[in-house]
């Protein structure tokens, strides 16, 4: 039955990146799901299993993405977009450098899917009101899609990834964040030195600052806009509380965003309404479907394959574990997405009785290892699309891939190294 479940993966990966007819990405897991289901790989016990695995990172995941999209609304990115490009003064390798900065913190605290798909539009919407052309624009927009993914390392919400696997493991926000500081700080220092070697020709050396808007005029909700920085510390020290006492992250994100929805929506300034609709909704499907369909393939030996290469790399001595198992991670995120293959190397990892640094190795990997094709992960693809709906940008697969390997390898292995460091 190995090779029935593989290709049920395989068909539902399909359809999950193709999107035939512009179907759900829910809908298609789901379908993966029954067929699964209807073939006896996985059982009716088993969605009660995988349920109890992924309802705490799904609905936290809604949660911050839907914060963010209210401060979006409220204006609060484009704000700091702005102040920082006036704090540049005209410097373009300057604003390069603070908007790789910013991108970093957007991705830590409203995940890496916020950065991609809400700060790329706003970077590119303020380098061509400056008269920055496209071509002096592509390498602000790559290291925006970048460095959303290598810097979605150092908090559980920072990445859905991250929130699967604490969740699995019963890791505390704190836990989490104590081992993995380390290594995002590493991935953004990395990130940030290879990018300006490679785009140090292409960053523009001058823009026109004088075209610059005031920041204020990017607020449209001032209450709103005011509420984002309370917010961001009243989650992240109930993440730290409520770790200590075993409390699921999606029982302090879900109330506290409902209250800041509820505000805005109340104060009238934004498109409520807008932001429920475009809020990811078929996350919440998807991921059961998903985890589903690797629950099967896993039962049915791709699990035991896993864990014999594992078990190989754990004989070696000094950080060798832990970087081939971060590559081997990486690759399988790269080539069938990083949401079933975080969801299968938890798996995996699991046999082990003193996992150790696998557990964070296979985070990392399937945080960064997506940079290496355009498929590695949904928020790349929704990325790409964005890019060329609304700024006609294209990427093409080979133009992403050469930075990804170009650059991901680099940063990919200074993040393991860096958890080798803290973990030994």
């Amino acid at each position: 039955m190995l090779i029935v479940s593989f290709v049920i993966f395989l068909a539902t990966l399909a359809m999950v990146i193709i999107r035939p007819r512009n179907i759900g990405i829910g809908y298609s897991a789901i379908a993966g799901a029954v067929a699964s289901l209807l073939l006896g790989i996985t059982t009716v016990r088993d969605v009660y299993i995988v349920w109890g695995i992924v309802w705490n990172a799904t609905f936290t995941f809604v949660a911050v993405i839907i914060a963010s999209l209210i401060f979006d609304e409220a204006g609060f990115f484009e704000y700091a977009a702005v102040r920082i490009a006036k704090f540049a003064n005209g410097n373009g390798l300057k604003l390069f450098v603070l908007i790789i900065v910013l991108g970093a913190g957007i991705s830590a605290v409203f995940a890496n899917d916020g950065t991609a798909l809400i700060l790329t539009p706003i970077v590119y919407t303020l380098l061509t009101r400056v008269g920055v052309d496209k071509k002096h624009v592509v390498p602000f927009i790559m290291a925006t899609g970048f460095i959303a993914d290598s810097a979605s390392l150092p908090l559980v919400v920072s990445n859905l990834v991250n929130i699967v696997t604490a969740s699995y493991f019963s890791i505390s926000f704190l836990d989490y964040a104590r081992v993995m500081i380390l290594p995002d700080l590493m991935a953004i220092i990395a990130s940030l030195a290879f990018m300006l070697l490679y785009f140090k020709n292409s960053i523009p050396y001058k823009y026109d600052v004088k075209k610059l808007d005031n920041p204020e005029d990017a607020i449209k909700d001032p209450l709103t806009f005011r509420l984002a920085m309370p917010t961001i510390i009243l989650l992240i020290i109930s993440y730290s509380i409520g770790g200590i006492y075993n409390v699921p992250v999606a029982f302090i994100a879900v109330p506290v965003v409902a209250v800041l929805f509820l505000v805005a929506r109340i104060n009238g300034k934004i498109n409520t309404n807008r932001i429920l609709r475009v809020a990811p909704w078929q996350i919440v499907i998807f991921s059961l479907g998903m985890y589903l369909v690797v629950f099967g393939l896993g039962r049915e030996g791709f699990t035991e394959i896993l864990f014999s290469l594992l078990a190989t790399f754990s004989k070696l001595g000094g950080p060798f574990p832990t970087l081939l198992s971060g590559y081997l991670f990486a690759l399988i995120a790269a080539t069938m997405n990083n949401m079933p293959s975080v969801m299968i190397g938890n798996l995996a990892i699991s046999r082990f009785t003193d996992p150790a640094s696998l557990i964070y190795a296979n985070v990392i990997g399937n945080d960064i290892g997506p940079k290496f094709t355009p498929i590695g992960s949904l928020a790349t693809l929704l990325w790409l699309y964005t890019l060329d709906r609304k700024g006609g940008i294209k990427i093409s697969a080979m133009y992403y891939m050469k930075i990804g390997f170009l650059i991901a390898i680099p940063v990919l292995s200074f993040s393991l190294l860096a958890l080798w460091l803290v973990t030994t």
